[in-house]
Order: structure tokens, then sequence, then C-alpha cells
């Protein structure tokens, strides 16, 4: 396994974020968590990074991550792209990639990811010389998405990636995460939009009022009824 998350629980003071949540990734696999505004879909991702405070077991490849700095989870082979891309908006397009392989010293395979990055969003070769901040939000996800990339994760972490952004670019980031997946990278994405979710994950976990409501695969919640009324819209 190379995810694994059991009891998770977070607190903001007094208030419950998370009670008990366990969930789990395979090598390779793509893995959705849906849910509504406050579900706590973001603090699962910013737990399993270190960035949040948590209680419970997180093991990745077998190690726990609880000891360890955001940093050193980079380090491991995990890498978060947030909610709302955190970007530098003052930095080219090429600044903010590099970035990403802050850590890294293997000059040669950072080429390498670059080039990756490049054949899965052009424009962003097209546009390495440009101020971030003066792109669309959809090619600042791309930024975004491409800069976890350069941290060469073995699991990348996405949160909300379809959020502002216009739809055919919607549909063309998605594809590339798909991509992503199909080159042997594992995917955790916290995402809205459940159609578009049910539509590239394996599975989908569904969180509601911070803890797992429903869980299976795509094609099991895509059929079940609550699933179809509460997020798809279809009596």
């Amino acid at each position: 396994m190379l995810l694994e998350v059991r009891e998770l629980s977070v607190a903001y003071g007094k208030a419950v974020a998370l009670e008990n949540v366990s969930l789990e990734v395979r090598a390779g696999e793509f893995v959705a968590v849906l849910g509504p505004n406050g579900a706590g879909k973001s603090t699962l991702l910013k737990a399993i990074s270190r960035a949040q405070p948590s209680s419970g077991t997180l093991r990745f490849r077998g190690e726990s991550l609880q000891p360890l700095p955001a940093h050193a989870v980079v380090g491991k082979g995990i890498c978060h792209c947030p909610e709302g891309r955190r970007l530098f908006p003052e930095l080219t397009v090429i600044k903010n990639l590099m970035l990403g392989a802050w850590l890294r010293s293997d000059r040669a395979a950072v080429e390498a990811d670059l080039d990756q990055v490049h054949r899965l969003f052009p424009v962003l070769k097209e546009r390495g010389a440009q101020v971030v901040g003066t792109l669309s939000g959809g090619q600042q996800q791309m930024v975004a998405i491409g800069r976890a990339l350069m941290g060469r994760p073995a699991l990348l972490l996405l949160d909300e990636p379809s959020v502002g952004i216009a739809h055919r670019l919607k549909v063309e980031i998605f594809d590339a995460i798909k991509r992503i997946q199909a080159n042997g990278t594992a995917i955790l994405m916290a995402e809205q939009d459940a159609q578009s979710a049910l539509r590239v994950a394996d599975r989908v976990y569904v969180l509601e009022h911070g803890q797992v409501g429903r869980s299976g695969s795509s094609a099991e919640l895509g059929s079940d009824d609550y699933i179809r009324q509460a997020y798809l819209g279809v009596n």
C-alpha cells in the first residue's frame, strides 16, 4: 500500500474538522475525495502533507508521516498542489516551476521532468518568461500542477483543481491529470465537481461533516442513488 490513513482526526480549537477518517491509495491509483464546502477535504490533504497537525495514523510506503515536517514529506515523495494554487505571482512561469524542484540535486532528471511538464501543458513552455500573475486562472492551475510534478512525486495531492476555471481548460486539465496517472504517479484529489471526478478517478471517498460517508469505485458511486441526487443532480 502506498498511503494508509487510519482514524485521522483534526480539530481547529473546539471545532472538529475531521473525525476518524480512514482511506488508502495504492501505487499508481487515482482516488478522489468528494464533498461539499466545509466537509474537510482540504484539511485532509493538509494533514497528509503535514501542513496541518493531526492525530491518528498516516503511513506512506509503510513509514509513519506523523513525526515529519512538511518539507521532509516532500522529500519522501508526496507533493501537494493546494487549493488556490499559492503561486508566486510576481515571478515567471519557469521560476515558479523550478521552485518545485528546490530539494532536488539531480539536474538531468529535473530537466527531463521540466520537459514532461511542457508536454503536458505546452502553453507553459510558450509562456515560460511571462509573469504568472498575468496568466488566466486555468493557466495558473497548470503552473501549480506543474510545480508539484517538478518534485517528482510518487503521490500527488490535488486540492480542487477545477475551481474558478473555464470549462474548456477544466477538461484539458483533467485530461492532463489522467496522463500524469498513466505515467505512474498516484493521485489523491479533493474535488467538488463530482461529475468530472467520477469520470477520471478509479475510486472515490465521500466526506460529509468530517467523516467518510460512502466509498467505492467510480462506477459504484456513479450509480448510487444518493450520490446521483446529492452530487450529480440526477433524480
